[in-house]
């Protein structure tokens, strides 16, 4: 407690002598964090290996590239996010002028997931350097590789007083969480998201809450079911399906469930090979406990392929289950798993009403080519953030803020959002004497 309480009153008087707030600071760190991640690449990737069993395309192509290309874009905007911004003033003055100041919070606390523990860490860190803030940063000791990784790399890279790793167990988190931070930015269970907010309450600091939830896939009867089916699979068991935005359930027109379901199992033999738990390459479950819990919600449930499963190498095949009951254990809890609940439609109307009764999820994904009822389901349903006949895709976007809503997640990052996300807004409105 006592170090970590050194630490952030070294970050406050670093943050004090105004050089983080500095425009050029902020590009010469970001500059500095990019080449570091190209000389750590190599590590990154073995890193990623080593705790989820990631292959090297999936690592650098979920995990490296895209926060290589939010540094890149923070590069390229960041003069023009920082600048102060002139808005129009009420007419009742008009010798007056009014202009909005970008600025700092201060000094600000990152604890990042298990699931993306490299992406889920330097993405909110890119938009923190960027704002001006310094850092305190709580990988996952879950992925205790890559939390190493992470710490050896940000040392490196920047001094304490700047930007910090803290690595521990969940009594670390709550020592860090005691402490009054400017600012907080979580990502993980919404359990642990009420926690975060209610230790931020006790400074009345705010925060970002990246949270998950049960996210649906809808693949309606004028669907291109191939189309479907190749995205759906790609989405859905990314990481062994250890996505916040993974399709969590599919609802299914029942005219082209069995065509579907076809289409489905083709996909992931082609993709994983038809045995993946011979697959060397397929991602691993995180550890036994989470391993159990998955393997816990397949009982009673009538699995339509696939359901096996290996518990000493942590390994469960990408499995659909057919006919699940909206009661059903698997259905009360986000899956976080390559499990694929399947429940069949003739009217969607109902199943509408299902989802809106139930805590907004984190992402919502249609297939269909009908205008009207795109229309109708984006007016019906609140989600965080979600596709139209493609998974996971927006996420990737940097013009498109990413965050949940309700039990989901509070606020948003990505992009420019990333920098508005870490900035308190100063509204200032000048007169002439």
């Amino acid at each position: 407690m006592e170090s970590i309480q050194q630490l952030i009153a070294q970050q406050r008087s670093f943050f004090k002598t105004g050089q983080s707030r500095d425009v050029a600071y902020r590009i010469e760190a970001l500059r500095t964090l990019r080449a570091g991640i190209e000389r750590y690449q190599p590590r990154i990737l073995e890193a990623l290996h080593t705790d989820l069993n990631k292959s090297e395309p999936e690592a650098f192509g979920s995990e490296v590239r895209i926060v290589l290309g939010e540094v890149d874009f923070a590069l390229e905007h960041l003069t023009a996010w920082a600048a102060p911004r002139t808005v129009p003033t009420a007419a009742a003055l008009p010798d007056a002028t009014s202009t909005i100041y970008p600025e700092p919070y201060g000094t600000t606390l990152i604890i990042a997931p298990w699931n993306y523990p490299f992406q889920l860490a330097f993405g909110p860190l890119v938009g923190a350097i960027a704002a001006g803030n310094t850092v305190v940063m709580k990988p996952s000791e879950l992925t205790p590789t890559v939390s190493r990784l992470i710490f050896d790399m940000l040392s490196d890279l920047f001094p304490t007083s700047y930007i910090a790793v803290v690595e521990g167990e969940v009594e670390t988190s709550t020592a860090l969480l005691k402490e009054k931070f400017d600012y907080i930015f979580f990502t993980g269970s919404t359990h642990v998201g009420r926690v975060v907010m209610r230790a931020a309450a006790e400074h009345l600091t705010p925060v970002t809450l990246e949270l998950g939830g049960k996210s649906p896939a809808i693949v309606h009867e004028d669907a291109d079911l191939k189309l479907a089916a190749e995205r759906l699979v790609r989405g859905k068991f990314l990481n062994a399906g250890q996505t916040c935005v993974a399709p969590d359930y599919l609802l299914i027109h029942s005219s082209v469930k069995a065509k579907f379901a076809e289409l489905v199992q083709a996909e992931i033999a082609d993709k994983y090979t038809a045995d993946v738990l011979s697959n060397p390459h397929f991602p691993h479950i995180v550890n036994t406990r989470n391993f159990d819990r998955l393997t816990g919600l397949m009982e009673n449930e009538q699995v339509l392929f696939g359901g096996r499963s290996v518990r000493n190498e942590l390994i469960i095949e990408p499995t659909l289950l057919d006919n699940v009951s909206w009661d059903a254990p698997i259905m009360q809890e986000e899956i976080f798993g390559p499990i694929l609940p399947v429940i069949e439609y003739d009217d969607l109307n109902p199943l509408l009403d299902e989802i809106v009764n139930r805590p907004k999820p984190l992402a919502l994904y249609l297939f269909t080519q009908n205008e009207q009822l795109i229309d109708q389901v984006l007016d019906t349903v609140s989600f965080g953030g979600g596709c139209i006949n493609e998974t996971l895709s927006h996420m990737t976007s940097h013009y498109l803020p990413f965050g949940g809503v309700g039990e989901s997640g509070m606020g948003s990052y990505h992009g420019q959002q990333s920098f508005e996300v870490f900035s308190h807004h100063k509204s200032v409105m000048k007169r002439n004497l």
